[in-house]
């Protein structure tokens, strides 16, 4: 098992929290959680060791895609780089937004 740490900048603009996923074989689970600071962290634990630039390419796509502060963690049981961003978009998804 190997337990990776990534901090991107971000801002804060939604509210709440999601868990979507399992960790099963081939999949990963994702917990996410709004952040009031000016960055997303993230931890990661795999069971697939040595994919740490992989991840961080990931994740940093999903970042500057939604840079919204959130605090992550990421349970990952072999995933790839497209079920990782699904499965991130999909939290992201069902957090709700924050009022008009």
């Amino acid at each position: 098992m190997q337990e990776l740490k990534f901090a991107f900048p971000s801002t804060p603009l939604r509210k709440g929290r999601a868990h979507v996923g399992v960790v099963a074989s081939g999949d990963l689970e994702v917990l996410m959680t709004a952040s009031t600071g000016a960055q997303t962290d993230i931890s990661v634990i795999t069971s697939v060791d040595g994919y740490a630039a992989i991840w961080d390419a990931t994740l940093e796509r999903f970042c500057s895609r939604n840079p919204v502060a959130l605090r992550v963690q990421i349970n990952d049981f072999g995933a790839t780089p497209g079920m990782v961003l699904l499965r991130m978009q999909q939290a992201l998804d069902s957090m709700e937004m924050p009022d008009a």
